[in-house]
């Protein structure tokens, strides 16, 4: 799978970006960095179908990237449908996130 590399300038949450559960071993990796200004941010992740429009996604903090302030990274061991930005607060925030899928 290729980076998928989002900015965001602005307070809220990003699209979800789809993972692909088939794949074993599953090794996600993310990175978050902070390019100018201040942000407060979350990596959120669901278990439900960001596809299915009947279906309003359920977004859980990632314990390791939660209440972030500073560049941070982290990783998914364990298959999730779904991973999101959350900038929760910030200054002129400009936030790059990166997610990183093994390939099989």
């Amino acid at each position: 799978m290729r980076p998928q590399i989002y900015t965001q300038t602005a307070t809220g949450t990003s699209n979800w970006f789809p993972m692909d559960t088939r794949q074993a071993p599953f090794n996600v990796s993310v990175g978050v960095k902070i390019n100018s200004g201040t942000a407060t941010y979350n990596v959120e992740h669901t278990f439900d179908d960001v596809f299915d429009p009947t279906v309003t996604p359920v977004a859980f903090v990632n314990s390791g990237i939660s209440a972030a302030t500073t560049n941070k990274d982290g990783n998914y061991i364990a298959p999730v449908r779904a991973i999101r930005l959350n900038i929760t607060a910030g200054s002129s925030p400009n936030v790059t996130m990166t997610i990183l899928q093994g390939v099989r």
